[in-house]
């Protein structure tokens, strides 16, 4: 891993690839490492990069108030590039969204991929899963808070354990635990999402959900795609929340055709 170190922050990144730059920004259970099996297609056409949120992966966590998409536009002015394509996952995907409503100019195009809708009306399930991780934490039960997850985001609520690929738990369980430990203090400097009007995005938009992950997603990639103009919606049929960790082939195929544009 490479690392942006300034008086605003420690950031970890990763770089593959050779051409236009794509950046892909990772769900709040996650850090880079989910994007692994996605990243060698994309870099056959593509600079790839890839980094850790702060409190997430090897990237510090904050030591005072701070904004995601100001990471980001620190990241791309470290490297150079002025305009990108970005993509992101669950609440990577809602800071994908919310760089674009902030930095227009700067982004090329932009998948989003199960992201999450500020202030969303939460199904009586999901309210139940958040009860449940803040039992477990205020407990200090970290690995039923792990458990707890795993089951929500990874397996979801359309099938059993049997149903999904081995080894994708225990690639999960490492960064879902980091990003558990860090939550508090990721959330508490955190200045939240964006304000903007998407029906003022004017560039060439995917929204994508897997069709076994929780409704409340489904119905927000659906009003997503609804709002942002001539947005494209794509449903994985064999993904739950994390489509670049459950169907990273399927994820890829779409991805080539949409970033080449």
């Amino acid at each position: 891993m490479l690392i942006l170190d300034d008086d605003l922050g420690h950031l970890s990144y990763d770089i593959a690839g050779d051409g236009s730059p794509v950046v892909l920004v990772h769900a709040g259970v996650a850090d880079h490492r989910m994007w692994d099996a996605v990243v060698p297609a994309l870099a056959e056409r593509h600079t790839v990069i890839r980094y850790d949120l702060r409190g997430f992966g090897e990237s510090a966590p904050p030591t005072g108030p701070f904004l995601e998409t100001d990471d980001l536009r620190r990241l791309l002015d470290h490297l150079g590039h002025e305009r990108v394509r970005l993509v992101g996952a669950s609440w990577g995907g809602r800071v994908a969204l919310d760089f674009t409503l902030t930095y227009p100019d700067r982004v090329h195009s932009l998948a989003m991929l199960a992201a999450p809708w500020p202030r969303y009306h939460w199904s009586a399930d999901m309210i139940a899963y958040d009860e449940a991780e803040t039992a477990a934490l205020e407990a200090g039960d970290l690995d039923a808070a792990v458990r707890i997850n795993l089951d929500m985001w990874l397996r979801g609520p359309a099938r059993s354990w049997d149903d999904v690929a081995d080894g994708l738990a225990d690639k999960l369980r490492g960064p879902l635990r980091t990003s558990l430990v860090n939550q508090a203090i990721v959330g508490q400097h955190s200045q939240g999402p964006a304000t903007g009007d998407l029906a003022a995005i004017s560039v060439p938009t995917l929204v994508g959900v897997g069709k076994l992950d929780v409704t409340d997603f489904q119905n927000i990639a659906r009003r997503y795609a609804a709002e942002i103009p001539d947005a494209t919606l794509v449903e994985v049929a064999t993904a739950a929340h994390l489509i670049a960790v459950d169907a990273p082939a399927e994820l890829s195929a779409v991805l080539d055709p949409f970033l080449a544009r």
